[in-house]
């Protein structure tokens, strides 16, 4: 789908290009979060800890401050559902981490609204 950039009544075609690496695309979302989502980075690659041994990309805070979790892929993938609901589920049951980050990060009077994440399913069965 083609994008348009606008002047008064006219229309121009954007060209696109492709990132040469999820980093390029991270490093650049990351630092324009406000601008692309209305968040404020709460940290970059933060680590799941050595049992969960997993690496969320981004985590962020929602302008109604509730958490945000992105990663980025760079091709299409089946495993960013499965993954997108492991950390999902991970920030459920770490919650305090996540608060103790958003607090390192932002200061401390940043409280974290927790009543728009909503349970995560356990296990995502994909067979008939």
């Amino acid at each position: 789908m083609p994008l348009f950039s606008v002047s008064k009544t006219n229309l121009a075609t954007v060209d696109q290009t492709n990132f040469d690496s999820e980093k390029h695309l991270q490093t650049l979302i990351e630092k324009n979060l406000q601008t692309v989502f209305g968040c404020r980075l709460v940290a970059s690659e933060f680590s799941t800890g050595a049992q969960h041994a997993g690496r969320i990309d981004t985590l962020a805070l929602s302008e109604d401050n509730n958490p945000v979790i992105v990663e980025y892929k760079k091709v299409e993938s089946s495993d960013l559902i499965n993954q997108s609901l492991f950390y999902l589920a991970w920030i459920q049951d770490h919650r305090g981490d996540f608060e103790i980050a958003a607090q390192k990060t932002l200061g401390p009077s940043v409280s974290v609204d927790w009543s728009g994440v909503s349970p995560a399913p356990r296990f995502l069965w994909t067979g008939n």
